[in-house]
């Protein structure tokens, strides 16, 4: 398989175990202590850690460092989005797509010179 696809399907692994780790205890353990809280999350982060250090070094044959950034803002939107309105029940902002727009344009600037 392509570099490309692995750092994309490790990124994108790393950053769901990463959006539950920095936000899910907003809903499963609101009413915990927040030391509580911090201990799951860290539990959380080593799994986004084991994926995203992986994708990083595969990704880094392939890309520029500011490539592998762009990319994994790009996935971060794509997946916290989802997971704020379905799991903690935000509402969905127009923000969002305005967000994903201004990504877009990184994304652009950050590539163009490999198309």
């Amino acid at each position: 398989m392509q570099p490309t696809f692995i750092t994309i399907g490790l990124l994108c692994l790393s950053n769901i175990f990463m959006t539950f780790a920095w936000y899910g205890h907003l809903r499963m353990l609101g009413t915990k202590p927040w030391i509580i809280a911090a201990l799951v999350s860290w539990g959380i982060a080593l799994f986004e850690y084991l994926l995203q250090v992986p994708a990083n070094r595969i990704g880094y044959t392939v890309m520029s460092v500011g490539q592998l950034k762009i990319l994994q803002e790009v996935i971060t939107l794509s997946i916290f989005v989802p997971f704020s309105v379905f799991f903690l029940k935000e509402p969905l902002k127009l923000d969002y797509l305005w967000a994903g727009l201004c990504l877009l344009g990184a994304v652009y600037f950050i590539f163009r010179s490999k198309f």
